[in-house]
């Protein structure tokens, strides 16, 4: 049953690689139109 916590780890490994990728490519989207739109006042 050793390959049974072996495809377990591999898939979350898998899951936890790709949402992490996904958050960067949020976070680094948000923060490129940070730096072009600057923010005024009352918005």
């Amino acid at each position: 049953m050793w390959y049974f916590s072996w495809i377990l780890g591999l898939g979350l490994a898998t899951a936890f690689g790709i949402l992490n990728a996904m958050w960067y490519e949020v976070h680094a989207t948000d923060e490129a139109h940070a730096r072009k739109e600057p923010r005024q006042p009352g918005k």
